[in-house]
């Protein structure tokens, strides 16, 4: 019975694949998942809830086990979802994973940070789920039946949300994912916390050693790190390049964005109270990045519209004015640096869309077929 399940399944994924998939296909493919996910999760769930009667969040309880099996789900889930958009063939010529580069795509190392922020996203998310019904249901029971129906419909939303996130993965996807991930993972390290006045200190007072959120904390910012070299290729792959100045000024910005992201994964490898002129150091750096591109971008990027650039000097004006705040003792360093964190991010997902919306000269080229006439190429796109 599974393994024919498996082999539906399968075919179904199949069907899917290829640059043409449509979206009726993969929409179809998605309920399959969830149903198959469902399918399995319940028996499991029935099986392990009998004749008890559970908590709602907590230890071994309905929101641990669905926090659980949605990680589990959003892993699974999202390998289908890239199956169902791999070319079968791999023409070197086709854009893929949104890129308009012709045979660029996302690397094994950028999927495996998305996959596991996916996975990430899941399970702190019914955890939060699971302790917001705690508190509204105190001291109510589950049941066997209903627990397992619950979780068996959790992890189904979980798959399907994840195979469609992975198979439409786009530079606004993948932005959105990071910046949930990121929104998640630090308030689960708030509310995991052993020290209550963590903010008192800095933001990466989360990130200590000492601290019984560290792993999730410094783990959030290796992962969103990646990302953010990821996002940078996204971000820079379709801007004109035909000029040697543009070209120049495109592999500066990129660098710089890797760079930021190279940083933002080394503050989560260097805890602040193990190393702390290292820590300091990348966590500086990380704000000079920043500020490089901004203040530069119309040398580096002469196309980009003159509003966007006006948007992140006003940025950076605000981060220099908390900077003085907290020099005056008139903020302390965690307000400054959760203010700055959204400053940078939301800028990069701005900066996303408006690189997406500078289009590339084209120019004409002989017709392939010998025909009279020309076809239109884009032309720039140098790496």
């Amino acid at each position: 019975m599974m393994s024919t399940r498996g082999e539906r399944l399968l075919q179904f994924v199949r069907a899917a694949r290829g640059p043409d998939a449509s979206a009726a296909v993969l929409e179809g493919a998605a309920l399959i998942v969830g149903a198959s996910f469902m399918v399995v999760g319940f028996p499991i769930g029935l099986l392990v809830f009998w004749g008890r009667e559970m908590a709602i969040s907590g230890a071994a309880s309905i929101g641990a086990f669905a926090a659980f099996g949605g990680a589990l789900a959003a892993i699974i889930a999202f390998v289908l979802g890239r199956l169902a958009v791999r070319p079968a063939d791999r023409p070197a010529d086709v854009a893929r994973d949104g890129f308009p580069v012709p045979g660029d795509r996302l690397r094994w190392y950028d999927l495996a940070a998305i996959a596991f922020a996916h996975a990430a996203i899941a399970y702190l998310g019914w955890i939060g789920v699971a302790e917001l019904l705690e508190r509204a249901f105190t001291d109510a029971p589950v049941y066997g039946f209903p627990g397992a129906v619950l979780v068996a419909v959790a992890v189904a939303l979980t798959g399907y949300v994840c195979f469609l996130s992975a198979a439409g993965l786009t530079p606004m996807t993948l932005s959105l994912v990071l910046t949930v991930f990121l929104v998640v993972g630090a308030f689960a390290s708030m509310l995991a916390s052993s020290d209550v006045h963590w903010w008192r200190q800095n933001l990466s007072a989360l990130g200590m050693s000492s601290n019984s959120a560290s792993q999730a904390f410094n783990l959030t910012l290796i992962i969103a790190g990646v990302m953010v070299t990821t996002i940078a290729r996204y971000a820079t792959a379709g801007l004109p390049a035909e000029d040697p100045a543009d070209r120049r000024g495109r592999i500066v910005v990129r660098g710089g964005l890797i760079m930021l992201g190279i940083l933002l994964a080394c503050v989560g490898l260097f805890p602040v109270d193990e190393f702390l002129p290292l820590h300091n150091t990348v966590a500086t750096g990380m704000c000079v990045a920043f500020a490089v591109i901004v203040i530069g971008l119309p040398w580096f990027l002469r196309v980009i519209p003159r509003v966007f650039v006006m948007f992140g000097w006003a940025y950076v004006l605000v981060i220099v004015l908390l900077a003085v705040f907290f020099a005056t003792g008139y903020y302390n360093l965690t307000a400054v640096e959760l203010i700055a964190a959204i400053l940078i991010f939301s800028w990069i997902i701005v900066f996303l869309r408006t690189a997406g919306s500078i289009d590339a000269p084209v120019k004409s080229v002989p017709d392939p077929a010998g025909t009279s006439g020309a076809v239109a190429s884009p032309v720039g796109y140098v790496d």
